[in-house]
């Protein structure tokens, strides 16, 4: 195969990918070949199997080696003046240009075998949805990627006015670890590690022992005891994976702004990631409150900005996130930081709604649990009285928890005006208090249902280009939440509103 030099303004990627595929396929293969030969055991004799493994490995690994030196023989790239060009593929030949002035985002990613090597893989995207609006350089050098990502993210306009400080605006404080274990992952990967152990037993055909086993050690425990062990086994498991992710993810975090105006994170343990957000495109933030979390005090913020990527892996890795899960205070300092304000938006007095509105939420939670409290109540009537008691447990745990819940999210409502930005809050479960710039709301959608009108209420949503695109204040009074809107964004909503007359 020819290694012809490309031409001088376009350049490859690195030529060790070849060899990191190689170690990733092998890794993988390596895994898989254990219960492969346990597997091969039933018609083969041990040796024979191995072999058979060992032949089968080294022709996965070939091949994938082999495919990626030629996607590297033929992928190229080149930054122009007015555009960015990736050239790829062999049977069919992709040609993909980006206008420079429609990329927002540069960002490095690196695990831990592109960084013991000293490579990042670069995406380069415009913000819009799909994948054709992202260009990926995977793998090159990292001082490539930082130079990439320097010279195109590079701006001439100023930075925003307001009060602001240049530099490190956070940094990580490992006692922000003790925020892992009270959000909603820990039980995620407990149950997660439970069907991983089941699995695991099932493929080398040990889940019947497994379960065997499990049973000898609680013979003679009563079942409501072994139910509660388990459960709380699953707990431990997922405290523990929870604190492992969070090392994983916020190691080495550090939130700082760049000279031009682009506010930069840092952060990853094994696998590195930099995100840069240019603060032209930041509309506000978002302060997340999740509510073991909130019980504790911390809060997470995240960026409303146009333009950040949105593709299915990048909102799986955190890409709006600017501050994780930390004291309440510290979140409300950095997003002053963030926004350049004196104060934040986000710590401003909020007007609170309606008493209509708590009754809504009250009816809507205990409709939430009595409906299935009455469906166990008809099938324990018609088939069995065990239903009717789970039924009764139902109503008497799932009741209260359902008026607390209720209760938190009336509170939880409110809206003002503050500055620059307009703010609204709402959630119990998952809290949320939005700062979005006035500036960037392009419309308003307005809500009333039947029970609504009666009720003197109404939803308004202010609906943006960035971020989540709306950002609603929920069952506000009639009047004031027009008024609110009004107020927000002058002009924009006042040819729809009747005002009453005035007195002569």
């Amino acid at each position: 195969m020819s290694t012809v030099a490309p031409p001088a303004d376009w350049h490859r990627l690195d030529p060790r990918t070849v060899l990191v595929t190689a170690l990733v396929v092998a890794g993988v293969v390596a895994g898989a070949a254990i219960p492969v030969t346990l597997g091969l055991t039933r018609w083969f004799s041990l040796p024979v199997a191995v072999l058979q493994v060992f032949a089968g490995a080294v022709l996965v690994i070939g091949a994938a080696a082999g495919a990626d030196r030629v996607r590297w023989h033929r992928t190229r790239y080149r930054v122009r003046e007015e555009r960015v060009d990736l050239h790829t593929g062999l049977l069919i030949v992709k040609r993909r240009s980006l206008a420079r002035g429609r990329i927002r985002t540069v960002d490095l990613t690196a695990n831990l075998l592109l960084r013991l090597l000293g490579l990042v893989t670069v995406r380069i995207g415009t913000g819009e949805q799909g994948s054709e609006s992202t260009l990926e350089l995977d793998p090159v050098t990292r001082t490539e990627g930082e130079r990439l990502r320097r010279l195109l993210l590079e701006r001439a306009a100023t930075a925003p006015p307001g009060v602001h400080r240049e530099g490190e605006l956070a940094v990580l404080d490992p006692g922000w670890i003790r925020y892992a274990p009270v959000s909603f992952v820990a039980p995620m990967l407990g149950g997660a590690a439970a069907g991983a152990v089941m699995q695991v037993s099932d493929w080398v055909g040990a889940q019947g022992q497994v379960i065997e086993w499990v049973g000898d050690r609680f013979r003679e425990t009563p079942l409501l005891w072994v139910i509660i062990v388990l459960v709380l086994a699953a707990l431990v498991a997922g405290v523990v994976g929870a604190l492992g992710l969070w090392i994983e993810m916020w190691w080495n975090y550090r939130l700082e702004r760049e000279p031009g105006g682009t506010l930069r994170v840092r952060r990853g343990l094994f696998t590195s990631r930099s995100i840069s957000v240019e603060e032209a495109r930041l509309r506000g933030v978002d302060l997340v409150e999740p509510l073991g979390v909130r019980l504790l005090g911390a809060a997470r913020l995240d960026a409303i900005t146009t333009g950040l990527a949105k593709d299915h892996e990048a909102r799986n890795a955190d890409h709006n996130t600017l501050l994780p899960a930390a004291p309440r205070t510290r979140a409300d300092a950095v997003a002053a930081d963030v926004l350049r304000e004196a104060d934040t938006p986000t710590g401003a007095a909020l007007t609170p709604h309606p008493r209509a509105a708590r009754g809504r939420r009250l009816r809507w939670s205990l409709a939430a649990v009595l409906g299935p409290v009455l469906v166990l109540t008809l099938l324990g009537a018609l088939l069995t009285p065990v239903l009717l008691w789970i039924a009764l447990g139902c109503a008497v745990v799932a009741a209260p928890v359902a008026v607390v819940l209720a209760l938190d999210a009336y509170r939880a409502l409110g809206h003002t005006l503050s500055g620059r930005y307009l703010v609204t809050r709402s959630g119990t479960v998952r809290r949320s208090t939005a700062a979005l710039e006035r500036a960037g709301v392009i419309g308003w959608t307005v809500k009333q249902s039947v029970f609504q009108r009666r009720a003197g209420l109404l939803t308004i949503t202010a609906t943006t280009a960035a971020g989540g695109g709306a950002y609603t204040a929920y069952d506000t009074d009639a009047a004031e939440g027009l008024t609110f809107a009004a107020e927000a964004v002058p002009g924009l909503l006042e040819p729809f509103l009747e005002r009453p007359p005035k007195d002569v």
